[in-house]
């Protein structure tokens, strides 16, 4: 089962997926954690995104396609991946089509965790302060929020027309957004 989880930053994309990666025995594709590692390792690519980020922007699509291809062509994670945070634009989306149906694959699910800005900006601050997040800085929070809203609602369009888009208030306590997505895959 291949699922797409969708939500702004601190929606609670990472902490539904590392369940769904459990629960279904699968692989958690986060772009946040594959660009973080670029930036961890100091590479030429790492620099750019770390300037990107401080700057409240999303990462080039070509850098972020080039990260998540591999896991996609990867045959023991086939049919077993959890996009999280990916796609976040509608070039991601499509190309994200393309590699599944070059690797004969598709998308099962697709979530979108829905939570307002208030929201949000309470959990990242929050999170600030337990993971020592640089990119967790109030105007970060704001400007990455407003930039995800924006870039990401084509993505939300493109994806909300197919039988198997749920949207699920991000909200609710995680065990309530749980037991939501189990019912969504346990049908």
């Amino acid at each position: 089962m291949n699922i797409i989880l969708f939500g702004p930053p601190g929606a609670g994309k990472g902490t539904q997926s590392k369940y769904l990666v459990n629960k279904l025995n699968a692989f958690q594709i986060s772009t946040g954690d594959l660009l973080r590692e670029e930036i961890q390792k100091e590479t030429d690519v790492g620099k750019t995104i770390i300037n990107d980020m401080n700057d409240g922007k999303f990462i080039s699509d070509e850098i972020v396609n080039k990260l998540i291809e591999k896991f996609v062509y990867d045959p023991e994670k086939k049919n077993k991946l959890i996009f999280d945070g990916y796609p976040r634009s509608l070039s991601q989306a499509k190309n994200l089509e393309v590699l599944l149906k070059n690797s004969n694959q598709n998308i099962d699910l697709i979530l979108f965790l829905n939570v307002k800005k208030e929201i949000i900006l309470k959990r990242l601050e929050k999170r600030k302060i337990l993971e020592n997040r640089s990119d967790d800085d109030s105007d970060t929070i704001i400007r990455r929020y407003e930039t995800y809203m924006e870039t990401t609602q084509p993505v939300l369009d493109f994806y909300s027309e197919n039988s198997n888009f749920k949207q699920i208030d991000g909200s609710l306590e995680i065990d309530e957004i749980t037991r939501k997505i189990d019912t969504f895959i346990n049908v």
